[in-house]
């Protein structure tokens, strides 16, 4: 029976329309697959311009909330980054994002790049 779809208002309906996403996303033009793709990409769009809704905190604690809500921990951004001691330092308040990992990190956790440039203080 095929999943009928809704306005995506939860990051598990999120999760889940995404997950479709990837088995129809080379489905042939014209097919109902091809059809229910289409309407996914509006879905996950329209989900995803809501992250404007994101909870109003430094850009560090935005990136550690994105992390659990998509179960990461710290070695996942490392392995996106590249290097475990600059993430730990960023997460720590020791070091500044780059620009790379503003990149990286928004890609990796669903954040706007414009949430991830917001001034905050070292410690």
């Amino acid at each position: 029976m095929k999943t009928q779809w809704f306005l995506i208002e939860s990051d598990s309906d999120y999760a889940l329309a995404l997950a479709r996403y990837q088995e129809v996303k080379n489905a042939p033009k014209n097919s109902d697959d091809h059809k229910e793709k289409l309407l996914l990409v509006h879905l996950i769009s329209e989900y995803e311009k809501i992250g404007a809704n994101l909870p109003e905190v430094d850009p560090i604690e935005l990136i550690k909330i994105r992390m659990d809500d998509f179960g990461y921990k710290s070695a996942d951004l490392a392995k996106e980054y590249g290097d475990k001691g600059t993430v730990s330092k960023v997460l720590n308040y020791k070091q500044a994002l780059s620009l790379t990992m503003i990149r990286k990190f928004s890609r990796l956790l669903r954040i706007p790049v414009e949430a991830l440039t917001h001034e905050y203080e070292l410690r």
